[in-house]
Formats: structure tokens, C-alpha cells, sequence
């Protein structure tokens, strides 16, 4: 596929988070509606959407397709927080000014609102089911391994918190679906958890624009740092995304799995840590350089990297 028709696909994606932009700067999506819409995605839309996506699937039934993608993902995002350490170290940034933020912001992915209508677009349903399986990995690896670094919380807390409606509906949605129990599941509740599934990854980008509002037009110049910045862009959206198409090439992955590792190694930081940094005692600041500034060139970046991806991957 061409840069362009890649660009097209990524288009809506960053077209709904401006729209949560605009939302939020006229008052029609207010700060006090946030807790509300992201409980409702977390808690309900988004397991509707990994139960629309899992049951039924026929590539959900394969071994290959079920144990690796979390291993992967657990894989990639401790091994990027590991590595963002290293590098922070290397930038001068101290424990307790940024250090352990940058590690933090720096080495996870976006894994969640951006990938699923891109893989939904460019591959369809079955990729998009080995995806949301993959997605459990990372919540893992951010709730034992980030946290350790961020804030040094218990791996006993990290993993109670690993434990939510999501991952209990992919348990619940791959049992139903390796014992052909999901046929004996009425038309009309099928239809209702596609429907609720539907609205899962649009309201997210809106909420997730509008959270990025108050750092774009409220204290900009806290935007950028030349270091912070710089080395986030060489980091998320350049030494991380070649490691992650390397294994994506090297190792005996289903197709599908190969396809969602593209996808990933394409994608910024994640806006989930930039909140969570802020919760757990992070530093602020940091967090804010590197998230805000790798979205905000990743439409020019997330064709680029998919196309060359594509190419050295072979999906």
C-alpha cells in the first residue's frame, strides 16, 4: 500500500481525537464528563468490543493466535520501559526529575484506540480479535512492571489492578468461543454487544482528545523540552517501532500476530500513561513532552512506519 492510501486510513483516527479537541474547547464535552465516559468505555464498551470481536472468531481458535500475542505484548512493553530507563539515564534524567516518567511514557505503545480501527480497516475482523487478545499483555506489563518503575507500588497491587472488565471479558469471550458455546447464544444479544461495541473506540478518541486540550491551548510551552522531547520522538517513534518489526520478521508468528506487531511498532505513546503518571506520583511535566509530542507528529510517522513495516515484514 502507498503512503497515501496508509494516510488515509489514519486520517479518521486523528480526525475524531480533533474532534474531542474542539469538543472540549467549546464546553460541549466538559472536564466533569470525563470520569463518566471513560468508566462507561472501560467498563463496558470496550469488553463489548473485545466479546463482538472474539466470539465466533475462527482465528481465535488457533494456538497460535492465543498464548504468544499476550506473551509479546507483556514482552514489548516491559522491555521498552526497560529500555527507556537505560536511555533516560543516558539523557541525565534522575530519579525523582523525570527518570523514571520518561521510562514509563517513553516505552509503552499506544495499544489501544488508534490500532483498533486501523487494524479493523486494513485486515478486517480476525486480525482485529489477536489484537484485542495481544492488548491484555500490555495491560499486565503497564500494572506490574510499569508501576514498579514509576512508583515502586507493590506487584501485588499492580496485578489486582491487571484483574478488570476487560480481561475477564476475553476470558469469558475465547472460552465461549474454543467450545462452540458461543452458538447457543441468542441473535439479539449478539446484536446488542455489536452495537455497544461499535461506539467503544469513537467515544474513546473523543475523550481522549479532550483530555489533550488543556495541554495544547492552556500552558503550551510546557509542551516541549529540546532533550525530553527529542529523545521521546528517537525513542517511541524510531529505535522502539525497528526492534518491535525485527521480531515481527525473525519469529514463527501467525500471520495475524505479525500483522498486529506492525501495526504496534507504528503507533506513539500511549495517552493511559500520561494519566497514570500523574495518579502515582510521576512527574508531570515528562510525561506530558513525550505523549503530547510523539501524537502529535504521528500522522506524518504511522504511514511511514506501516508502509516500511508492510515492506520488511511481508503482510
Amino acid at each position: 500500500m502507498s503512503y497515501w492510501s496508509l494516510l488515509r486510513v489514519v486520517l479518521p483516527v486523528f480526525a475524531i481525537i480533533g474532534a474531542g479537541v474542539a469538543l472540549r474547547r467549546a464546553q460541549w464535552l466538559t472536564t466533569e464528563a470525563d470520569a463518566s465516559l471513560l468508566r462507561l468505555v472501560v467498563k463496558f464498551l470496550y469488553p463489548a468490543l473485545i466479546l463482538d470481536n472474539v466470539l465466533g472468531n475462527p482465528a481465535l481458535r488457533r494456538a497460535g493466535n492465543l498464548l504468544p500475542p499476550p506473551l509479546l505484548a507483556f514482552t514489548t512493553i516491559a522491555g521498552g520501559i526497560l529500555f527507556a530507563y537505560a536511555a533516560a539515564g543516558w539523557l541525565g534524567l534522575k530519579v525523582g526529575a523525570g527518570r523514571r516518567t520518561f521510562a514509563f511514557t517513553g516505552g509503552i505503545f499506544n495499544y489501544a484506540y488508534i490500532p483498533i480501527p486501523l487494524v479493523g480497516a486494513l485486515y478486517g475482523r480476525g486480525t482485529l480479535g489477536v489484537l484485542l487478545v495481544h492488548n491484555v499483555g500490555c495491560e499486565a506489563a503497564i500494572w506490574t512492571v510499569g508501576i514498579l518503575v514509576l512508583s515502586g507500588v507493590s506487584l501485588r497491587e499492580g496485578w489486582r489492578r491487571a484483574i478488570n472488565p476487560a480481561t475477564i471479558s476475553l476470558v469469558l469471550a475465547l472460552g465461549l468461543n474454543l467450545t462452540g458455546a458461543v452458538r447457543w447464544l441468542p441473535d439479539f444479544l449478539l446484536a446488542a454487544v455489536h452495537a455497544c461495541g461499535l461506539c467503544a473506540v469513537p467515544i474513546g478518541l473523543l475523550v481522549t482528545g479532550a483530555s489533550l486540550e488543556e495541554f495544547f491551548f492552556r500552558d503550551p510551552a510546557a509542551l516541549f523540552d529540546r532533550r525530553v522531547t527529542l529523545a521521546g520522538w528517537i525513542l517511541r517513534l524510531g529505535v522502539l517501532p525497528v526492534l518491535m518489526l525485527l521480531l515481527a520478521r525473525m519469529l514463527p508468528l501467525t500471520v495475524e500476530l505479525k500483522r498486529v506487531l506492525v501495526v504496534e511498532a507504528a503507533m506513539p505513546s500511549g495517552i493511559l500513561p500520561l494519566v497514570i503518571a500523574k495518579h502515582f506520583g510521576g512527574h508531570p511535566r515528562t510525561a506530558v513532552q513525550i505523549v503530547v509530542g510523539t501524537n502529535a507528529v504521528a500522522l506524518l510517522t504511522v504511514p511511514l512506519w506501516l508502509r516500511l513495516g508492510l515492506a520488511i515484514v511481508g503482510v
